[in-house]
């Protein structure tokens, strides 16, 4: 009888703490997801929509590119360099030719 009293507390003790995880887990996830808000929200007021349509396509492509170039863009407004200043389509362009590596050429030669 002993060992079975053990084994119940054993699995108590495992689901509390499965729990308590999940707990914090979730918590991280509603954080990530205030933070992406709040990020998504100033993006909305600095750029305009062709240059957020643009920057989602980057995003599809190269997501840790477009994720830095949006970090860039947010400690712009939040540190009042750009003003009152959108960001409009050909802005965006210009900034993600400096960011964005260029495609390298590769030939074959053969022998």
């Amino acid at each position: 009888m002993g060992d079975d009293e053990e084994l119940e507390e054993l699995r108590r003790r495992k689901l509390q703490e499965l729990s308590v995880q999940q707990e914090q887990a979730s918590e991280v996830r509603d954080r990530q997801a205030a933070l992406d808000s709040q990020r998504q929200a100033i993006l909305r007021g600095i750029l305009s929509p062709e240059a957020r349509e643009r920057l989602g396509r980057l995003k599809t492509a190269y997501p840790q590119i477009a994720s830095s170039v949006e970090s860039q863009l947010i400690m712009l407004a939040q540190s009042g360099r750009l003003g009152n200043q959108r960001i409009d389509d050909d802005t965006l362009r210009q900034i993600l030719e400096k960011v964005v590596p260029q495609k390298r050429e590769i030939t074959i030669q053969r022998r």
